[in-house]
């Protein structure tokens, strides 16, 4: 036998075509797992930005809805607001008819009884007349069409009530036509 360490021969490593392969099909893998990882990469990134979108869309959908309801809402309650001024000018002329037969004492009774079922449909309604008489005035409340001079009244203190005003749904529908006062 021969010394292997002292041989002339040249050691050569053979590969098998199956060795071959499978270090080629590992540098393919790793090359394939990178990509698909920088597919997933991108994959994910489109979420999340298609995530953003969704939430933009849906905020502006909720925005949208809100402003359709809003200006439904004010859409009727103006032509509420606009019906009940019609009706408070009919509900006026019959207290007028009321106080003119009081004080010819005529039986008012049924005035009365119309007075309180229009009374009943403006409760209903959430119309609320505004009180004004012996207060300041306020210009979201009163409208002053008159001013008095007198010394023992604050300044701006409501001293006759014009006109009935009235609130609907915290609006002012009608403002109350007022006399004010003035210190002299």
């Amino acid at each position: 036998m021969s010394d292997e360490k002292n041989s002339d021969e040249i050691p050569v490593n053979v590969i098998s075509d199956d060795e071959e392969n499978l270090e080629h099909d590992l540098t393919d893998s790793k090359q394939y797992i990178e990509k698909l990882e920088n597919l997933l990469s991108l994959e994910k990134q489109k979420v999340v930005d298609y995530e953003e979108k969704i939430k933009h869309v849906l905020a502006d959908y909720q925005n949208l809805n809100r402003k359709t309801q809003s200006d439904i809402e004010k859409g009727v309650n103006s032509k509420i607001d606009a019906f009940m001024l019609d009706f408070l000018n009919i509900y006026d002329d019959f207290v007028r008819a009321k106080e003119a037969f009081s004080r010819n004492k005529i039986d008012t009774t049924g005035l009365d009884f119309i007075l309180k079922n229009m009374d009943s449909l403006l409760a209903k309604y959430n119309v609320t007349p505004i009180e004004a008489l012996g207060e300041i005035f306020n210009p979201n409340l009163h409208e002053a069409i008159s001013i008095i001079t007198d010394s023992q009244l604050d300044e701006n203190t409501i001293t006759k009530e014009i006109r009935k005003g009235y609130i609907s749904h915290e609006r002012v529908i009608r403002p109350t036509l007022v006399e004010i006062s003035k210190k002299g």
